[in-house]
């Protein structure tokens, strides 16, 4: 009787230890999803799959995501309203894809002569934590991050002086397609993932987008010839941003350790911009290609260029009720803010 009673009752702590181990496990682990656009091969999907599996490590497996690279699971001008509808927590996108709808945000983008990631990257989460626009309020923003200089790049015909832009079809976007048409070129709006296959088939004749895309995107294999017009360069302005819902489904704890990994990975997307516009420049040499300087007295004239850019932007902000002068001055006094 004394043998039957052990028995049973180390039956019974066994079921209770295994009840213990897998009953909250099954139920305190949340799984997210997370749509990015990039390809799987690149630094920048690279870099947000690691921002997974930090939040995974540091929630001690409560938070769990699955990460969906190349469009899988959202094309990337649609990314924002997947997010907004739920069919992805996270997205990682382009605001200048829904035109229009980040007025404030998009004021980043403006050719002011962006001279690095880190710098446009510090720049834009400046201006988000300076005027907290409503426009991001549908969504929980896990942090914003812009890319170096975007530049003119050409397939067959080099651009060495403003006047060779004319007649030339640019795959552009948003502020770029802006500073084509200022530049004199016409702009084909497309999202980047389009770029190669356009260049490829000859349906545009260059497009304009930072170095790094030379050998991220590959489009260093599609082009000849790069001018390097720094006075007139832009930058495009990204978002990782989660459903609010989500992200209030979480616990406070949670929710702190991933606001601070937010912190963390937006330094090292400015820093990795930097690093692959290096990696950028010499695929493209290597390539045989072409990068064209300008002299000082030739950017002078892409900077008058695109001078009018800036200056309509902030009557449209004006016309939407901001103070556009006050936002770009913001912007302006930022890029040279010590880094």
């Amino acid at each position: 009787m004394r043998k039957v009673r052990m028995l049973a009752a180390m039956t019974a702590l066994c079921a209770l230890f295994s009840g213990m181990g897998a009953a909250p496990a099954a139920a305190d682990v949340t799984t997210l999803t997370y749509s990015n656009f990039f390809p799987p091969t690149h630094i920048q999907s690279q870099l947000a799959e690691a921002w997974c599996k930090e939040v995974e490590e540091r929630t001690e497996g409560r938070v769990v995501i699955q990460y969906f690279a190349g469009q899988t699971l959202a094309k990337a001008d649609q990314t924002y309203d997947a997010v907004l509808g739920g069919i992805a927590d996270i997205g990682f996108s382009v605001m200048a894809y829904t035109r229009g709808r980040f007025p404030v945000m998009s004021a980043v983008d403006l050719p002011l002569g962006y001279t690095s990631g880190r710098m446009a990257t510090d720049v834009i989460n400046k201006v988000y934590a300076q005027f907290a626009p409503k426009e991001l309020d549908d969504t929980q923003v896990m942090y914003l991050h812009a890319h170096g200089p975007g530049l003119i790049h050409t397939k067959d015909r080099p651009v060495r002086k403003l006047e060779d832009m004319k007649g030339l079809k640019f795959r552009a976007h948003g502020t770029s397609a802006r500073v084509v048409s200022a530049l004199g070129g016409t702009p084909v709006p497309k999202p980047m993932p389009e770029s190669y296959q356009m260049l490829q088939k000859g349906v545009v004749d260059g497009s304009v987008y930072p170095m790094e895309s030379n050998k991220g995107w590959k489009l260093g294999d599609v082009t000849d010839y790069c001018t390097a017009a720094f006075s007139a360069a832009y930058t495009t302005s990204f978002f990782v941003a989660m459903n609010k819902g989500r992200w209030n489904s979480l616990s406070e704890k949670d929710r702190k350790i991933i606001s601070e990994i937010n912190a963390e990975w937006a330094v090292k997307h400015g820093e990795a911009w930097d690093e692959s516009d290096m990696a950028g420049i010499r695929y493209f040499l290597n390539q045989g290609n072409e990068i064209i300087g300008l002299s000082e007295k030739e950017a002078a004239r892409w900077a008058e260029a695109v001078a009018p850019i800036i200056e309509e932007y902030m009557k449209e902000l004006d016309g939407k009720g901001f103070d556009g002068r006050q936002i770009i001055d913001f912007i302006k006094q930022a890029q040279e803010q010590p880094r």
